[in-house]
């Protein structure tokens, strides 16, 4: 006799966030909340979360307990801590602190994967910021704030000053990085997490005019896909554990020159592995697409295996669901999010046939 053993529907059913863009006449009040079904690919139960204003990127604790936003509580720019209760898709967020940012406002945030800081790169003003928690992920303040070089000039506009974007540590806690569009460079910190303080340590150098955005490790922890926002890019390099140091090893085009010439304005906007590491990802506003790459097992270097439409307009995010199985593209314009199913053998994108309301959607986070 077999015994087959149900598995509640729950266990498949994941909580998906959405920061967001707010303004006064925009159809979005701050942070959103959906469930998603990794086994149907389905996203379902959009609702808000959290009224705050502009909570553009999030970040959650690796103790799955807190949110953290980039936003403006109260017209003050901060990162604001939400406790998470519940899951399993019906997780609902309590608002536990928030500390100003005391440097403009923050363009992305992120934790430690150790859990003890929070880390946030001011665009505007240029700057990483640095802040301690508690043992709850509770923020406690501000404790470090790193100004960035002036910038590297060769986009006229764009890079006379440094514009930090993204914020990231190494896989061992070691090192902060953030990419800075003004620099054509990736700032590297050595963090000290204990303390919550960072020290200039060196630069990840990017091609001049590319204006580095975002940029993510590879599950073998030896290789950095820095994504270039102006040039519209993505350059492989090679990274040394133990000095703490970026070598490039290659720059791929996310769109061709043709197609580049084909649109008003074009920029790069966020850059995903795939959990199995044979794929990367990159989104296009202006064309409104997905670079998809296979990527070599041994050298790490990308090729290009399809440029997809995102059915929405302008994606300036996206994320794969945990499974890896699907991609949820957000579409900021449009104020959709729609759903991709993965190819697991050459990870071209499949649409669903669905698109769901999520008012614009700058950040998902599962």
């Amino acid at each position: 006799m077999t015994t087959v053993l149900s598995v509640p529907a729950s266990a498949e059913t994941v909580d998906v966030w959405f920061g967001t863009s707010t303004s006064r006449r925009g159809p979005s009040k701050g942070i959103y909340h959906g469930k998603f079904d990794t086994d149907s690919g389905k996203l379902t139960d959009v609702e808000l979360a959290a009224e705050i204003g502009s909570p553009g990127f999030l970040a959650k604790h690796p103790s799955g307990k807190m949110l953290y936003a980039a936003a403006s509580d109260g017209g003050t720019p901060s990162i604001v801590a939400y406790g998470i209760e519940g899951g399993g898709g019906e997780a609902t967020l309590v608002k536990v602190s928030s500390v100003p940012i005391g440097d403009g406002g923050a363009a992305h945030v992120s934790v430690s994967r150790d859990g003890k800081v929070v880390l946030s790169a001011q665009y505007g003003a240029g700057s990483t910021a640095c802040f301690s928690l508690d043992d709850s992920g509770s923020l406690v303040k501000r404790t470090d704030l790193q100004k960035h070089p002036i910038g590297s000039g060769v986009v006229p506009n764009r890079q006379d000053t440094a514009h930090a974007h993204w914020t990231g540590t190494s896989p061992d806690d070691r090192f902060a990085f953030v990419p800075d569009l003004g620099l054509d460079k990736v700032v590297i910190y050595k963090l000290d997490t204990n303390n919550a303080t960072l020290q200039p340590h060196g630069y990840g150098i990017c091609p001049p005019g590319s204006g580095p955005r975002h940029m993510k490790f590879h599950p073998n922890e030896k290789t950095i896909y820095v994504l270039n926002e102006l040039a519209l890019s993505v350059t492989v390099f090679d990274y040394d554990a133990q000095a703490g140091t970026m070598s490039p090893i290659q720059t791929i085009e996310t769109l061709s020159e043709a197609v580049k010439a084909k649109e008003v304005f074009n920029s790069s906007s966020e850059i995903r592995v795939h959990p199995s590491g044979k794929f990367v990802y990159a989104a296009n506003r202006g064309n409104d697409t997905i670079t998809v790459y296979s990527v070599d097992a041994s050298t790490g270097k990308l090729r290009l295996v399809e440029v997809e439409p995102i059915r929405g307009a302008w994606p300036r995010n996206f994320n794969l669901d945990p499974t890896g199985k699907w991609v949820l593209a957000a579409g900021q314009a449009s104020n959709t999010v729609a759903i991709f199913k993965i190819n697991q053998d050459t990870g071209e994108l499949q649409f669903t046939r669905d698109a769901v309301y999520v008012p614009s959607s700058i950040c998902v986070l599962f």
